[in-house]
């Protein structure tokens, strides 16, 4: 199979098995969304949905986020992992919402970059989930499955983004990159496929036989 086909394969499983895609994390605004996918890094998007709520009933918007003293936050996202780093970057960044955007997230990703604790991939999510924008977020479930499919060589998740975005329709990246995390979890995860055991990665290499070596991000 040429990249391409592979490709187009591949478009085709992920939108039979997965037709909806969810967003895996709950929110009601796009600051609740923001605070959420920053929670999320290294931490199960699960353990975020219980801890959320009652973080978000003290501190709903920025505004009142800002509010809460570093204790608060802390004792709540405790379970995220990460603990003090997220708090001090909550707080932090709800007081440049409020300073410098009247509370409210701003719709652009190099923006989104500047704000504590925010790196690429949350603040491509945001711009993905939030504003509807074209964006192609990679967390470790897409990096490593588009190496197994042969997507991409790429040593690190920029390269990788650069070389999806290159082989998918921009029409396609917010719902497929979340396909791909589906599949990442569900079938072919980083122990139980190697590369060699799911229906996509049989598809693609049928001639492979040795366990395929994702390069870590």
């Amino acid at each position: 199979m040429l990249k391409k086909e592979r490709a187009i394969y591949i478009i085709n499983k992920l939108e039979e098995i997965y037709p909806e895609t969810p967003i895996p994390l709950d929110s009601k605004t796009k600051f609740q969304l923001l605070i959420a996918v920053l929670l999320s890094a290294q931490c199960t998007d699960k353990r975020v949905n219980k801890i959320t709520p009652k973080l978000f009933t003290l501190g709903s918007d920025a505004l009142k986020m800002s509010k809460l003293s570093l204790d608060i936050i802390y004792k709540i996202i405790r379970p995220c992992g990460l603990a003090p780093q997220k708090s001090k970057a909550i707080l932090g960044l709800s007081k440049i919402l409020i300073k410098k955007y009247e509370g409210e997230v701003p719709e652009d990703i190099m923006l989104l970059e500047q704000l504590p604790g925010v790196g690429h991939k949350t603040a491509s999510v945001v711009m993905s989930q939030g504003f509807g924008h074209p964006a192609f977020p990679i967390d470790t479930h897409v990096h490593r499955l588009a190496q197994r499919w042969g997507l991409t060589k790429g040593k690190n998740v920029k390269e990788t983004e650069r070389d999806l975005k290159n082989i998918f329709p921009k029409s396609l990246w917010n719902k497929l990159h979340l396909q791909i995390i589906f599949y990442g979890r569900e079938f072919c995860t980083a122990r139980g496929c190697n590369g060699i055991n799911c229906e996509i990665c049989k598809t693609c290499y049928p001639n492979r036989v040795k366990p395929f070596n994702a390069i870590k991000p």
